[in-house]
């Protein structure tokens, strides 16, 4: 599914616009926020056909820099072995957010205590989507959307609603896809065990952690 803010307001299927592509047309460009490289492994899969992508890796949330090294090292080291597997057929493009975890605990202060998936995840969602659609915008980028919702820990209909929200706001396009569904978590994982993936026990900070 495919939000496109130009036709938001068009009924439609449950008030959502859809877009088919030509596959002799040129693909569209896509920033895709990526949590971290085991999850963007089935995201990328499914989309390498019908998008020109580039991984947008974005995470202040990830409070400790070892850790937040060490899963951009791994995001990276799959779309190289991704994109040689894929020689002449499609590339994959990385970009890097900058990485300024004091900006996350600034943003959640005084939801240190709340449960994983409450108000404090909310913020976090907001943060890491808000700053794709605007580097997306700045860019040139058709579309933005985002990894998060192949982990079954994580809330569709809020990160769908919020990247609805920020679509309006930027005159952007987002790509509204549970990417749980058809098995896209079982995916990512296998993929990530054909790759050898480091795979995290905790989402990133360091309330999560504990």
């Amino acid at each position: 599914m495919i939000v496109n803010s130009k036709c938001a307001a068009e009924k439609e299927n449950n008030n959502t616009c859809f877009q088919y592509f030509d596959e002799n047309v040129q693909k569209p460009a896509l920033l895709l926020h990526s949590c971290c490289g085991p999850c963007s492994t089935s995201v990328i899969e499914r989309l390498t056909d019908e998008f020109e992508i580039t991984v947008f890796y974005y995470n202040p949330c990830i409070t400790d820099e070892d850790e937040y090294r060490l899963r951009k090292d791994t995001q990276m080291r799959f779309i190289k072995m991704f994109n040689e597997e894929n020689a002449g057929k499609t590339r994959i493009y990385f970009r890097e957010g900058d990485y300024r975890p004091g900006d996350f605990l600034k943003a959640v202060k005084g939801l240190e205590t709340e449960p994983e998936g409450g108000a404090r995840c909310s913020v976090c969602f907001e943060q890491r989507l808000q700053k794709t659609a605007e580097m997306a915008s700045l860019i040139g980028c058709d579309y933005f959307g985002t990894t998060l919702t192949v982990s079954p820990h994580k809330n569709y209909r809020l990160v769908s609603e919020i990247g609805r929200r920020l679509a309006m706001y930027y005159s952007l396009s987002f790509l509204d896809r549970d990417f749980k569904k058809k098995d896209g978590f079982k995916r990512s994982i296998e993929l990530s065990k054909k790759y050898d993936l480091y795979r995290q026990n905790y989402c990133g900070c360091i309330y999560s952690k504990r």
